[in-house]
């Protein structure tokens, strides 16, 4: 690792350098220029290594290279189209319940949300367990490691300036029956209820004709009365770059704001913005010490409606759930009688009058989505973020040749909060009445008042911090030229304080790496570190994690060395174990815990009563850390002078001794249900194991003024639970030896074709069986039908795909550059289980349920028959609502063109670019309407995005 040596700089030239980039360049002067070998150095764990020492397990995106092609507006945005292990969720599948892979954005732990692609120079993907020991449990699951762009020597300042703005374009909406349609397939549930009929003829015949949606209702969500057809989102960013021998600078200034769909009421104002300060500096002090600071501020906010309803619902789940008929969210107040008085004096007092109509609204329905969102109020959400990092390095070769010193402090704060008007509003039920051939309402029943008190409601209060900290020795030396040695003595931690969160989330080790290498031939690569945790006993809270690693580069071989064909050859195999607490949810597991708030009254004798003190769990101080075993090889390689590139990691771990409160190794009686209470510890028992492949293959060819590129990147894993608490009477019921993200359910034979064959099956789910419904397979021929029928389904990709893969294209041609990216994802299934597919009760009814089962359609229904009942039989995990998950996204096409320097030789401007492009296009699948339907959250959109890009 190269060491940079300068002359001391002032802390004011410093906060001069981060503030202004062109008053620190003229501060600090001009020097000889530096090498700048260290841009094409990797980032790993604590340092950076060149490609041919890179030992697997790793994968790198030089992300300021892919923006010149691929602009986009979140960091990890399909970054599974450019290489392999990563799935878009998960590093090797490795994500669980409590918590997944760690981000560091420059070494620090940090959200990756408050990064933005304009300010990343790479990222590091460290996949396999050798590569990142060395950060200690809370990395046992992989590291992103995001390196933000650093300043270069230059003799002049550079600046560069992207804007973009583009229109987000919802994909599809869920396709809901209108009210007519809907009360008259009601009417139909309840008569297969044996109910009478709720809804009149007269009622469903003028909710058709819709000659006056106001008395009749005929309310869809999803129109243009509502929304939009897109909305825009709008960035500049503007970067300052620079510097000499003694400082370099680089300073990102961006700002976007991005609007809404809705197009009515308060939240037509609805918009999120953005503004980022990024400043990053490296200075060299002396001969033998550089330092580095860098800071980051980020100002957040977002205005949206504010919603009363209790639950909390906003317009998108309110949108699944509430049926057409319901109300009219407005009504014009000519339609009230002239007569009618009271009616217009209600009218004199409503301050909530909208292009001359009034809030409609029920007595159910006294607070609704529509007059939240005309008349509840505003809510404003502010979050400011502020990170600052830093380091100084001593070279500390007047000991000992090859030594050197780091160390890394950092601190970030981050405070948000909500800040709101909430008004009172009242809502009108109208009584309408027929007047010489008009409709006209008679009489309005009011339920609420208006009342705006001018009071800003503050909540959601939150002061989250981060304090992190590492220092090593390094050392690194070759000796007659080919042997080479380094070592690393590490000591790391971090802790993240979060509001309302009693303990810390803390993360402390020692590390220790030590490394050889014969002529850049054969390595060896030991690491370890010592981890401790909180979360367990005394005397249970240290382990000691390590990694070996073994490598081969046959590149460098003699035989090899003068070949036309390889450029680069590389074998690599390791064996890892580490120890990590992610997996432990709480702390204190390992002790008894006795509840007396949760208790039972007892009468112990008369006019006295005392609450019984129950045990939640007894005490095992022999909890442990749960363990990472893997072994992992690797395969590199480099074809032709770099036309094929490859890459190829074949990975098993094992994750053994995840915690659990077991039924198999202690008697039922140790445990009750009423009143709730165990005297069950937890105990390390669980294992489960992962295991795959992840590969990387890329094309490059010029020829003549074109050259193409074309990147094919996969990840393969399975998963399956080798050891599992559980009793089950047979066999087919074990989850051992079944994928972890096993989806179970029953089979489906099909619906019932009389009522008679309805009523003979014994199919304990619930209610009352009739014609239509759903019929079940006895998996197990006991002659009942209930949870112990269903069987392993599938994999249900909870990680990510079991298969995903990706394809990049780009092809250059003079000015002129086209790229193309597809991901896919394969090999799992879901269930068609939201309230779009499971209606029942007085849910909302989509067009699905126009298949529905009636004896007219018995032999074409895809549907069950209709009820207003809870359905419980119908709705159940089964074949009959399975589905591929199989897909081919087509997730960004973009066209760049790069203006003729003889043109800008003219000018102040030295490159420009311009480019359209177009990101989340479409998907293709069997199952494509329903993978780009959104049920209760906002619509999934495609955008496009015009942009331009100049350097000065």
């Amino acid at each position: 690792m190269k060491h940079i040596h300068v002359k001391f700089i002032s802390s004011t030239a410093l906060l001069a350098a981060m503030v202004c980039p062109m008053i620190a360049q003229e501060t600090i002067g001009n020097a000889t220029p530096l090498s700048e070998s260290a841009d094409s150095l990797v980032q790993i764990a604590f340092r950076k290594v060149s490609q041919d020492e890179l030992l697997g397990g790793v994968s790198v995106i030089d992300f300021k290279e892919l923006q010149k092609k691929n602009y986009n507006t979140y960091t990890l945005d399909n970054l599974q189209g450019y290489i392999g292990g990563w799935n878009g969720n998960s590093l090797w599948g490795m994500d669980g319940d409590n918590a997944g892979y760690l981000v560091l954005v420059d070494g620090v732990p940090r959200d990756m949300d408050n990064v933005l692609p304009s300010e990343i120079d790479k990222i590091t993907f460290l996949k396999g367990a050798s590569a990142v020991v060395l950060y200690g449990s809370r990395a046992a699951k992989g590291v992103i490691y995001v390196t933000t762009k650093r300043g270069q020597i230059s003799d002049k300042l550079q600046i560069d300036v992207r804007a973009n703005t583009g229109f987000y374009i919802p994909k599809s909406y869920p396709k809901y029956l209108g009210s007519a349609e809907y009360m008259t397939l009601y009417n139909e549930a309840r008569a297969n209820d044996d109910l009478t009929p709720l809804y009149s003829d007269t009622e469903i015949y003028y909710s058709a004709t819709g000659a006056n949606p106001y008395r009749y209702p005929n309310v869809d969500y999803y129109s243009g009365d509502y929304l939009k057809k897109a909305y825009n989102r709008s960035d500049v960013s503007a970067e300052f770059s620079g510097g000499n021998q003694r400082a370099r600078y680089y300073a990102n200034i961006g700002y976007y704001r991005q609007g809404d769909l809705f197009k009515f009421g308060q939240v037509e104002d609805n918009y999120t913005s953005r503004l980022n300060i990024r400043g990053n500096v490296d200075l060299t002090i002396n001969d033998f010490i550089s330092a580095y600071a860098n800071a980051n501020a980020t100002f957040y906010d977002a205005r949206t409606g504010v919603s009363t309803e209790e639950n909390g619902a906003d317009y998108w789940s309110e949108a699944s759930t509430m049926r057409p008929n319901r109300f009219s969210p407005l009504i014009p107040v000519s339609y009230i009688d002239p007569n009618y008085t009271t009616g217009l004096d209600y009218m004199a007092a409503n301050s909530n009058i909208f292009n001359g109509c009034f809030l409609g609204g029920t007595q159910i329905d006294q607070r609704n989505i529509f007059a939240d969102y005309y008349a509840g109020g505003y809510n404003k959400y502010t979050s400011r973020q502020f990170q600052f990092d830093t380091g100084i390095d001593f070279d500390l070769a007047s000991i000992t040749k090859g030594l050197s010193f780091h160390f890394q402090f950092a601190v970030d704060y981050n405070t948000a909060y909500n800040t709101s008007y909430n008004n009172d509003y009242a809502v009108y039920t109208p009584t309408w009445s027929n007047f010489n051939a008009s409709e006209i309402i008679s009489a309005l029943s009011k339920y609420g008042n208006d009342a705006k008190d001018g009071v800003q409601n503050i909540s959601g209060s939150t002061d989250n911090q981060t304090i992190a900290l590492s220092a090593h020795f390094d050392y690194n030396r070759t000796f007659k030229k080919v042997h080479n040695i380094s070592s690393m003595l590490i000591a790391n931690g971090f802790q993240q304080t979060n509001s309302g969160v009693y303990h810390k989330t803390s993360n402390a080790n020692l590390g220790l790496q030590l490394g050889y290498n014969y002529a850049k031939k054969y390595f060896i690569d030991f690491s370890g570190a010592a981890v401790h945790s909180a979360k367990l006993a005394e005397g249970h809270r240290n382990a000691f994690s390590p990694s070996l690693t073994l490598a081969w580069n046959i590149a460098n071989e003699d035989f090899l060395k003068a070949s036309s064909i390889v450029d680069d050859l590389q074998i690599s195999l390791s064996g890892s174990i580490l120890h990590q607490d992610i997996d432990i949810a709480n702390y204190y597991l390992y002790q008894q815990t006795l509840n007396h708030a949760t208790g039972e009254y007892w009468g112990w004798h008369e006019g006295v009563s005392e609450r019984s003190v129950n045990s939640l769990r007894s005490a095992n101080e022999d909890l442990t850390f749960i363990k990472r075993k893997e072994v992992a090889l690797n395969l590199r390689t480099s074809l032709w002078n770099k036309l094929i590139t490859a890459d190829v990691n074949l990975f098993v771990n094992s994750t053994e001794g995840l915690l659990v409160q077991s039924s198999s190794l202690y008697p039922s009686y140790f445990a009750c249900y009423y009143p709730e209470s165990s005297f069950i510890p937890y105990v390390n028992y669980n294992n489960n194991r992962r295991s795959g492949i992840d590969f990387s293959v890329n094309f490059n060819k010029k020829a003549g003024e074109a050259e193409f590129s074309l990147g094919l990147n996969g990840t393969y894993y399975d998963t399956k639970v080798t050891r599992k608490d559980e009793i089950n009477r047979y066999e087919y019921q074990n989850r051992e030896g079944k994928p972890i993200d096993g989806v179970w359910g029953l089979e489906c034979e099909g619906f019932f074709a009389t009522d008679e064959e309805a009523a003979a099956a014994n199919q304990n789910f619930g209610g009352t069986l009739k014609a239509g419904d759903l019929k079940y397979r006895d998996r197990n021929n006991d002659r009942v039908i209930d949870s112990k029928d269903q069987i392993y389904l599938g994999k249900g990709g909870w990680y990510g795909s079991p298969l995903t893969l990706g394809l990049n294209f780009t092809a250059k041609w003079k000015g002129f550059t086209f790229f193309a990216l597809a991901t896919g994802g394969f090999g799992a299934i879901g269930m068609k289980s939201n309230s779009y597919w499971w209606v029942y009760g007085d849910g909302k009814y989509s067009e699905v349920v126009r298949n529905r089962w009636t004896p007219e359609t018995a032999s074409t229904a895809t549907y069950p028959r209709l009820t207003t009942l809870s359905g419980a039989n119908n709705f159940q995990n089964s074949t009959f609502w399975m589905y591929k998950t199989d897909r081919v996204d087509i997730a960004k096409l973009q066209l760049t063109y790069d203006l003729p320097k003889n043109i800008l030789n003219k000018t102040f401007i030295s490159d420009a670019s311009v480019y359209i492009s177009g990101s989340n296009l479409f998907t293709i699948s069997k199952e494509r309407e329903y993978l780009e339907m959104n049920v209760g959250t906002a619509p999934q959109t495609r955008f496009y995005n015009l942009g331009v890009k100049l350097t000065f």
